[in-house]
């Protein structure tokens, strides 16, 4: 009764056909604990000769549930010595990399079901309780063997014709919850994140980009960023072919931001403090943010009214017209005529007569020209960057702290860099 039993869970297990149940044990409290050996004797690994036995030690495995129930296996690796003595070989053990691969602490079947249920979005420690094993060692398992899979699928890398970069906070550390900044690499036309780099500054993801071949970098045509001066600086020096391109949701932002700073600074000065919720500026501070086209008629009667009550020299007004100019700029169709049109418009808004901030925006968009006009050439944002990094702040939060930044890359490019899944199950990680 007891070698049938062996029998059947053998064939259920599915270890193959070199390996052998020895035993099982059941206890009511514990996991199912299954004994395995390897059938054949092996070779030397040196000379290829016959190998003397010498010793045995058992190692504990986590595998995949069975009858809804955690399982250990038992394997009982035995020890071998190469007798001739020229052989620079002198010990090893058993070694199966389809049961697990050297110094493993889980079986290959369960690390690839681990690696495909974090790549899912699953928090580590509902891995984890399902499979009966410790945190450390499915996180372990997961970035062994989801650094394999992406080692091996390089092609996921292929085919990038315009590549985004955009700054993260990874995580906070430290007694004064420090931020820890990394930089996104993304696939801007295919929506995949490619990497993850620490820092937000252009070294690391300059050194990324000059880590790939001549080849790649030469198909590169385009370079999305918001306005930062870092990463502006990471194209002209790896790519310096590609257009870079300043994204439309930045630059709308920017005079967004400036429309707020003159707002704030006029009501400070109209009021003598900060206001109220009854001051008239402050109570269409969200109209003014509003795209023209989507203003009511009642929201267009507010506006003039409140903006006629506490504008009493038209700088918020200025400021709104500013915007919506700018705005303007993103639905002419000619790439020259755009051009023409955002220098008219920069330098208007440098001019004496206007605000400090409209004097800065008009700086900003004049030294900005050729990235902000670039889009009318190719109409590529950093929308699918700034949707990477959405993916990367939801395994952040199943993470609950985590601050090890490869196992975090790990996870968030198995996540959102949409790697080949087929690929698993031909891995042996080393």
């Amino acid at each position: 009764m007891r070698l049938d039993a062996i029998r059947a869970l053998h064939a259920v297990v599915g270890l193959g056909a070199g390996v052998a149940v020895t035993e099982v044990s059941d206890r009511r409290d514990g996991p199912l604990s299954v004994g395995i050996e390897l059938v054949r004797r092996p070779c030397c690994e040196g000379c290829g000769g016959p190998v003397w036995a010498h010793g045995s030690a058992k190692v504990k495995l986590a595998d995949l549930p069975a009858f809804g129930r955690p399982v250990r296996l038992v394997w009982n690796k035995r020890r071998w010595r190469c007798p001739h003595s020229g052989c620079g070989v002198c010990t090893f053990t058993d070694q199966e990399p389809g049961v697990a691969p050297r110094r493993a602490r889980m079986t290959s079947r369960a690390a690839r079901h681990a690696t495909r249920r974090a790549g899912a979005g699953r928090a580590i420690s509902e891995i984890a309780a399902g499979l009966g094993a410790g945190w450390h060692t499915v996180m372990r398992a997961v970035h062994r063997w989801g650094g394999a899979l992406l080692e091996a699928d390089m092609a996921r890398l292929e085919e990038v014709t315009a590549l985004g970069l955009d700054e993260i906070v990874l995580f906070r550390r430290g007694r004064y919850r420090e931020k820890h900044w990394g930089t996104t690499i993304v696939d801007t036309r295919r929506g995949k994140l490619l990497d993850i780099v620490p820092g937000r500054s252009a070294q690391g993801a300059t050194r990324w980009i000059e880590a790939r071949s001549p080849r790649w970098r030469r198909r590169v045509r385009w370079g999305v960023m918001d306005l930062s001066g870092p990463y502006r600086k990471t194209f002209t020096d790896a790519l310096p072919r590609a257009r870079q391109i300043a994204d439309p949701f930045h630059v709308i932002k920017l005079a967004n931001s400036a429309i707020d700073d003159v707002r704030r600074r006029v009501q400070n000065e109209t009021t003598g403090g900060r206001g109220t919720k009854h001051d008239p500026l402050y109570r269409i501070r969200r109209l003014l943010l509003t795209a023209a086209e989507r203003v009511t008629d009642k929201g267009r009667h507010k506006l003039r009214g409140l903006l006629a009550a506490g504008d009493p020299r038209g700088e918020v007004r200025d400021a709104w017209h500013a915007k919506e100019t700018l705005r303007g700029v993103y639905r002419i169709p000619q790439h020259p005529l755009a051009v023409e049109t955002l220098d008219e418009l920069a330098r208007d808004l440098q001019d004496d007569t206007f605000s400090p901030e409209l004097n800065k925006l008009g700086r900003t968009l004049a030294a900005w020209r050729t990235q902000v006009t670039n889009w009318h050439r190719s109409r590529v944002t950093n929308g699918p960057t700034e949707a990477a990094n959405n993916l990367a702040k939801l395994i952040k939060r199943v993470s609950f702290g985590i601050t090890n930044f490869d196992h975090y890359r790990t996870r968030v490019l198995l996540y959102a860099g949409k790697p080949d899944w087929t690929l698993l199950d031909t891995l042996t990680p080393r």
